[in-house]
């Protein structure tokens, strides 16, 4: 019973901030942990079992020092995954393999399109000219800008 009264008596944070991000303190860890761009629902997971947090409690009701705990996790993401898991193996740049998390995910991303498109390969170009690049068909679908129409016969002949 003491547990219990224990529990309901820690103050619910609505929002916690971890890795730059506000995450949602109602949700549970394993679920909040996915609010953070390039962190998935198994990375999540890894993350809170490496932190010897349960993944299933809530996040807004941890103490602080689980919540530090899983702040140093996701800090040091390459000593916590291994390389198989990681999003970015092998960078192009570097050669070596990383992940990718917050705001980074997006710079590496436009960096991505803009090496492609200086280098004028078939992507970089579908991807200058706004067409689909995974081989999609575009002859019906994926169209965009002012739509040309027919003209009558009456108007045309008038003309």
């Amino acid at each position: 019973m003491e547990t219990k009264e224990t529990e309901s008596s820690v103050e619910l944070r609505h929002i916690v901030r971890i890795y730059n991000t506000d995450l949602d303190g109602k949700k549970q860890v394993q679920m909040a942990l996915t609010g953070i761009k390039g962190v998935g629902r198994r990375l999540a997971r890894v993350f809170a079992v490496k932190a010897g947090v349960d993944p299933c409690a809530t996040l807004g009701k941890l103490p602080e020092e689980q919540i530090e705990a899983l702040k140093n996790v996701i800090e040091s993401v390459r000593d916590n995954i291994p390389a198989w898991m990681m999003n970015r193996r092998k960078d192009i740049i570097t050669g070596v393999d990383k992940h990718v998390m917050g705001a980074e995910v997006l710079t590496t991303l436009r960096e991505d399109l803009d090496i492609m498109k200086k280098t004028r390969s078939y992507k970089g170009i579908r991807h200058e000219l706004g067409l689909r690049v995974r081989g999609q068909r575009t002859r019906s679908t994926g169209r965009s800008g002012a739509t040309v129409g027919v003209t009558r016969k009456k108007t045309q002949a008038k003309k």
